[in-house]
């Protein structure tokens, strides 16, 4: 028997757990009718075709990301909240992330870290170009990292006698080195890092470019202190 008083937000969230689950391949109309326990029918009466499924479920995913609210006490530390929090939210939902970006709106489902980042990228002082190219290399820095974990996640084991990479014959000038590249990486760790040296240089101010001088006309002191020179090319 069919069941009875089925919902929208119903087949929708059956949609986004067999995504979740199975992938975004895996997620055909009888399938969920199936899953749901309903006819094929009904699951066209609530969300129309699989194509009309398929966008609602990328507007679900956006909303399940939700408003990115930064954290810290300066704009460096408030922009890295914000790439931080971006970063785990994309890795909490991989098979979402993978329909929004087979739809081709992978910016929408950045929209919310783009609209933080410019609000922090602003009160640190900075404008147009500049601003506009901080905004982007955060978001890039957090989508590049995404991807290298997640290939990371599906590459094979390692063979257990394949010759470690960095052996002490790679990096002999430096055994210390050696041990530090052989052991098992950090993740979360080496995001961090990367991205307060992303954050840090890019507020820096930029260089050859008023070096030792005060704010003057033509200049703008941040919110973090460093005073600015006009960006150019």
């Amino acid at each position: 028997m069919a069941r009875a008083a089925l919902t929208r937000e119903e087949v929708l969230a059956a949609a986004a757990d067999l995504v979740r689950r199975d992938g975004p391949q895996s997620l055909t109309m009888r399938g969920l009718a199936a899953e749901l326990g309903t006819a094929v029918t009904s699951i066209y009466w609530h969300v129309g075709n699989r194509e009309s499924l398929l966008d609602a479920l990328v507007e679900r995913t956006v909303a399940e990301l939700g408003a990115i609210r930064p954290a810290g006490r300066t704009p460096a530390a408030r922009i890295v909240s914000v790439a931080v929090t971006l970063r785990r939210r994309l890795l909490d939902h991989p098979h979402l992330v993978a329909m929004v970006h087979e739809r081709g709106l992978t910016e929408r489902m950045f929209l919310p870290a783009r609209r933080a980042l410019v609000h922090e990228v602003r009160a640190a002082g900075l404008r147009g170009t500049r601003a506009a190219d901080v905004v982007r290399a955060v978001q890039f820095q957090v989508a590049g990292h995404v991807l290298v974990e997640r290939d990371r996640e599906r590459a094979p084991a390692r063979h257990p006698v394949e010759e470690e990479p960095w052996g002490a014959r790679t990096a002999r000038e430096d055994p210390a080195l050696a041990r530090a590249l052989a052991r098992p990486v950090a993740p979360e760790r080496l995001f961090a890092l990367s991205v307060k040296a992303l954050v840090a240089g890019l507020l820096a101010e930029p260089a050859g470019e008023g070096r030792g001088r005060t704010s003057g006309p033509g200049r703008e002191s941040g919110a973090n202190g460093v005073s600015r020179a006009p960006y150019s090319h």
